[in-house]
Parts: C-alpha cells; structure tokens; sequence
C-alpha cells in the first residue's frame, strides 16, 4: 500500500511540474467537430446551383429572340390554284359560238365535237335556227379547284341578254368541255347611288379654267406646249395629231379639300367639247368627254400630275 502511495504521488508531482513549465495539455477532439468542412462545401454547391438557375432564367429567353432561322427548313407554301383562266376563257368562248350557232345542224354538231369528249356531241343537239348568238364576251371564271371552273360567257341570245355558263376542264394545258352548258338571266345593271355633295373651291376653279384649256389644247393639238403645263419630272403623252381638236372646258370641279390630305394635290373633274375632224378636213360633229386631272400647285401655279377617264360621271 505503502508503494502504491508513492507512485500516485510522484505522478501528481510530474503533472504539476509540466504545468509550471507551461506544456501545453493534449485536448480529445470533440465529437462532430470535423463536420464544419462539410457544411462549407455543401453552402458552394447550393449558391452554385442558385446561380445556375438565375442565369438560365436570364439567358434562355434571350437566347431563344436572338437564334437565326433554320435555313435547312422549307417555307410554308400558301395553296396556289394552278386553273389555266386565260385558256379556258378563251376555250370556252370558241364554244359558246358554236353552241349558239344553229343554222346549220350538222356543221354545228362537227364544229361541237372538236371541244367535248369523244361521242359527246350529240347530247348538245338543239332544234334547228332556235338559238342565236351575238355579242359574245367572257365576263367571269368561276375556278373550283385546278382541274375544274365554269367559263360565263355574255351574249344576245334570240336577240336577248342572256348568259352562258360553259364548264371547262383542265389538264395541264389541253382543256375540253365538261358537260352540258346552261343558259341563265345576264348579270343584272346596278343602281348608281346619288353622289354626296362636297364642298368646291371657287377661287381655285377660277384658276384652273385657264390653266386646263391651254393643257387640253396643247393635249391634242399642240403637243410641243404640253410641257408648259405638265409637272415637272412627269410626262403625260399626248393624243395623236388630228384625232380631236379642242373646242372647250364646258365645266370643272375643284373640291375644296384634297382627299389625301394635302391640299397641293388636286383631283379635278373636267368636262370637255371636243372636235372631231372629217376625213375630208371638215368637222364630223362634237362630242363630250369627262376626265379626272390630278393637279398640284407649287405655290405660284398650278402644274397637272395625271390625267385619266372619270371613274363616275352619272349619278348626279
């Protein structure tokens, strides 16, 4: 017992001796106290993803308005109608004329079966001189669809106004009629609404009487002068030599506002008595023409721009 003493105190006397010195004392380490590492990464990764989802937020839309077109794909082709109008308009008026022909049955029937189908003709036969044909034109084409349409041929038939509707048939571009033609009322003859009264300018009227019948006169017989009244950097060509001679502005029309807006730029109506020579040289009589002109005023005169039929000139 006596031993055992001593060793424990020489151990404390050993203990207390190194404190003195100031040794340091060996600590455990604590339990987790590595995990901070841990928790250091695992806040990178987390603003990284932060920062990933921001950017791609940002970028991809922006991405998506500045991406050029794919040049490898086609553009969308809008649906074209391939019918050959033209042809069949003028087709179908060839037959019209023979249909409409029948003075002659069996000229009729061969001159027929050169615009139907193989031993079709014979389903066009008509009475003998009951049906005519005069002043025949072709005023619409109805199109179905690339290979059919139905060509509407106008015309005085037994001395009325009637129409012919005429199906054509195409295939690339050899046609043939289709099937038996029908004749229906002509297209009816529109009301003219009465025109709204606009406001006129009397002052510049005044001034483009003059101006208008020097052009008009220079428009048919002195084409050397025409520039003298034509807008600069615009040419009007002038009627043919001895075609009409001028005779006067019976009437004019100037309204007080531009309908575009700008008052420099006038759209004129201008009735005017023209002259018609004889072959002989002497005068075959008179007549009355009406024009739109199109006018500007450059401030010091007036100059014209344009000159074209009237588009309505009834109506009152």
């Amino acid at each position: 017992m006596a031993k055992a003493s001593r060793r424990g105190t020489a151990a404390r006397d050993r203990e207390d001796d190194g404190m003195e010195f100031g040794a340091s004392r060996t600590r455990r380490p604590r339990s987790g106290a590595g995990g901070r590492w841990w928790v250091g990464v695992g806040r990178a990764v987390l603003w990284a993803f932060i920062i990933v989802v921001i950017f791609n937020g940002i970028w991809f839309p922006l991405r998506g308005g500045f991406a050029l077109p794919d040049t490898n794909e086609e553009p969308e082709q809008a649906d074209t109608v391939t019918y050959p109008e033209t042809a069949a308009a003028a087709f179908g008026l060839r037959f019209a004329e023979a249909y409409l022909d029948t003075a002659d049955p069996e000229a009729r029937l061969s001159d027929l079966a050169a615009f139907v189908p193989e031993g079709e003709a014979a389903s066009l036969d008509v009475p003998p001189d009951s049906l005519t044909g005069e002043n025949l034109t072709v005023v619409a084409v109805h199109v179905e669809n690339d290979h059919n349409g139905v060509v509407v041929v106008r015309a005085d038939v037994n001395g009325e106004p009637m129409r012919l509707d005429v199906p054509v048939y195409a295939d690339g571009e050899a046609l043939v009629v289709s099937g038996i033609p029908a004749l229906l009322a002509a297209p009816s003859r529109a009301d003219l609404p009465e025109r709204s009264s606009s406001e006129t300018d009397p002052e510049a009227e005044e001034q483009l009487t003059e101006v208008l019948s020097g052009f008009f006169e220079a428009y048919a017989g002195e084409p050397a002068h025409l520039e003298r009244y034509v807008e600069p950097g615009v040419t009007i060509a002038p009627l043919p030599q001895n075609s009409l001679e001028f005779g006067e502005l019976s009437e004019i029309t100037v309204p007080t506002r531009a309908s575009t807006g700008n008052d420099d730029v006038r759209q004129v109506a201008a009735t005017v008595l023209w002259t018609v020579p004889a072959s002989d040289g002497t005068e075959a009589g008179q007549i009355t023409q009406k024009y739109l002109v199109t006018v500007v005023d450059s401030g010091s005169e007036w100059h014209v721009r344009d000159i074209q039929g009237a588009p309505r000139s009834f109506g009152g």
